[in-house]
């Protein structure tokens, strides 16, 4: 196994941190949508709140009798309101009930009656952009007497002051609360998020440094939610990797040793096969009725070898996949399976090419070659005395079936289809030629399926890829 060890991530790199700092900026985020409403809100208040003092100013002054009103009390009165003047105005009629000194100019003018909220807020932040004091005429109704309006001349310094004091407030504020939510939520994430995923990363990286070690394999807590899921999954993940590397290293072990075994076996069945031709010369009826099932045994146990032997080195060859005519594929496949001399001593065997000669595939020519081989030899084994091989081209594959006329599969061998000493179809085989056919087609990035099976033949579908 590798020996690398990954480092931890750093303190800002890690999952709490980045937690952290995208929960402050989003509840920073969200408090900026909750101040733009409330500043203003906050200058349409001050300017209403002024209109309101305004009024109650000049109802001061009404009251009181003409001898006792002078004009050292209208300027205490606008001094006390901090406006320049004061005006009433109802049934088309404008009074000034106090006035100083009139500004030299108006700047702004707003109206509270016909501003809407959008235009409140667009209002308050060209308040707030102001970098030098402006005079503003305000007009306004008085809740006191509906239908008199009110304006008064002010200054927009204090209130922008105001409102630039208010959104220090809101920031401070929204900082805390920020601050202490991410906390919270660190505290929160870190409980249930982190702390799990960090003891499942190392029990992750525990395991690689000794897969084979069974006390190394994770064990998950008793959690309903995604984090026990993810847990208990990977305990099993662990526990099948473990048994498909044992399985693995067996098989390397039966490969060398079959390597072994494979050879000193050749070897004997050599020398069978010459006292087997020394024997063919005999006249006697009973040599020449044992011979020919004398050689085909042989045959025989040289093919599940040589099967065995490219089974159990689970290695399969770099692929040359070049574009190639499948028809021309099939053709080869169909020369060697007829020339070749059946087990079970039956008849003729019929391969028929129906494959379209313009259909062709990006493949390597003898790896495909092997899977055409071994199903048509599977099928022949079975009983079969001929094979339809057809292709078919849709939008984004290529539909190959390759049919037989044979008994059909037993139950048993459709159960465990495609593994190893378990899905053969006849008895004594070893079910090997259709696992390397599955191998070598997922290779080539196809599927291999079972179509159909029984009294009328068998069918295998594979899917692959066109050129």
């Amino acid at each position: 196994m590798s020996d690398l060890n990954p480092l931890p991530p750093k303190a800002h790199q890690s999952l709490s941190a980045r937690l952290l700092v995208l929960t402050v900026v989003f509840v920073m985020l969200a408090e900026l949508f909750i101040y733009t409403p409330s500043v203003a809100r906050f200058r349409k208040n001050y300017l209403e709140e002024r209109i309101v003092r305004a009024h109650l100013a000049t109802l001061a002054i009404e009251n009181m009798p003409e001898q006792a009103a002078d004009d050292n009390l209208g300027r205490t009165l606008l001094k006390t309101t901090d406006t320049y003047a004061i005006a009433l105005r109802q049934h088309d009629q404008r009074i000034l009930i106090a006035g100083g000194e009139m500004p030299p100019r108006v700047d702004a003018v707003y109206d509270l009656r016909m501003s809407g909220f959008p235009g409140w807020i667009e209002d308050a932040f060209v308040t707030l952009a102001q970098t030098e004091n402006r005079i503003l005429r305000i007009i306004g109704e008085t809740p006191k007497r509906p239908g008199v309006q009110v304006e008064i001349y002010i200054d927009e310094a204090p209130m922008r002051d105001e409102m630039l004091a208010f959104s220090h407030r809101i920031f401070q504020l929204s900082l805390a609360i920020s601050l202490f939510t991410a906390g919270l939520l660190y505290i929160s994430l870190m409980l249930m998020f982190v702390r799990p995923m960090r003891r499942i990363t190392a029990g992750m990286e525990r395991f690689r440094r000794a897969p084979e070690d069974e006390t190394r394999i994770f064990k998950p807590s008793d959690r309903p939610d995604e984090i026990g899921i993810a847990q208990r999954e990977l305990a099993v993940m662990q526990h099948e990797l473990r048994l498909a590397l044992r399985q693995k290293d067996r098989l390397a072990m039966l490969g060398a040793a079959v390597t072994k075994v494979n050879h000193d076996l050749r070897n004997s069945l050599a020398t069978a096969m010459l006292i087997g031709d020394r024997l063919a010369a005999s006249d006697d009826p009973d040599v020449q009725r044992l011979v020919p099932r004398m050689f085909r045994a042989m045959d025989r146990a040289v093919n599940l070898c040589g099967q065995t032997l490219d089974y159990a080195s689970a290695t399969m060859p770099t692929l040359n996949a070049k574009r190639n005519r499948l028809a021309e594929i099939v053709h080869m496949a169909g020369e060697t399976l007829t020339q070749e001399r059946p087990d079970s001593g039956g008849g003729p065997f019929d391969w028929r090419n129906e494959v379209p000669d313009e259909i062709c595939l990006m493949a390597d020519a003898a790896q495909m070659l092997r899977v055409f081989e071994n199903l048509g030899r599977n099928a022949r084994e079975a009983g079969a005395s001929s094979v339809r091989v057809t292709a078919v081209e849709d939008a984004d594959s290529l539909i190959v079936e390759i049919i037989d006329d044979g008994p059909g599969m037993p139950a048993q061998a459709t159960e465990h289809l495609f593994q190893p000493f378990a899905g053969s179809a006849r008895e004594g085989g070893t079910g090997l030629g259709l696992v390397i056919a599955r191998e070598v087609i997922h290779a080539h990035g196809g599927e291999i399926a079972l179509a159909a099976t029984g009294p009328e033949g068998t069918a295998f579908r594979l899917r692959l890829k066109p050129a």
